[in-house]
């Protein structure tokens, strides 16, 4: 699936299971809960911090959905193109990160 098609999806499902988007704000405070979520479970399972029985049954990639869920709809809501802005973002990063990531000792090993 395209992320212009992610977009489309979660907009036909604002529309046809919410009852509308919540506002850019309350979407940004969802967005850092989200992604506290994901940071526990990498903190508890890769990380150096004992993982709680509790934490043990929950899905990575069921929380990152959820940041992305968040993330096109704040895309959706300020009219962002998020396919394009994406691609925009990799051509750069290409062009700056090339040679400073493949020149980092610290990379190699």
């Amino acid at each position: 699936m395209s992320i212009k098609a992610a977009q489309k999806e979660v907009d036909d499902w604002i529309q046809n299971h919410g009852v509308r988007y919540f506002n850019e704000l309350t979407n940004m405070a969802q967005l850092t809960e989200e992604v506290g979520e994901v940071a526990r479970i990498i903190a508890r399972r890769y990380g150096e911090q004992s993982e709680k029985e509790s934490d043990k049954q929950k899905d990575l990639g069921e929380e990152l959905a959820d940041v992305l869920f968040v993330v096109l709809c704040l895309a959706n809501q300020t009219g962002v193109d998020l396919e394009t802005a994406f691609q925009k973002k990799l051509e750069i990063k290409t062009k700056r990160d090339h040679d400073r990531h493949q020149n980092n000792d610290k990379l190699k090993s």
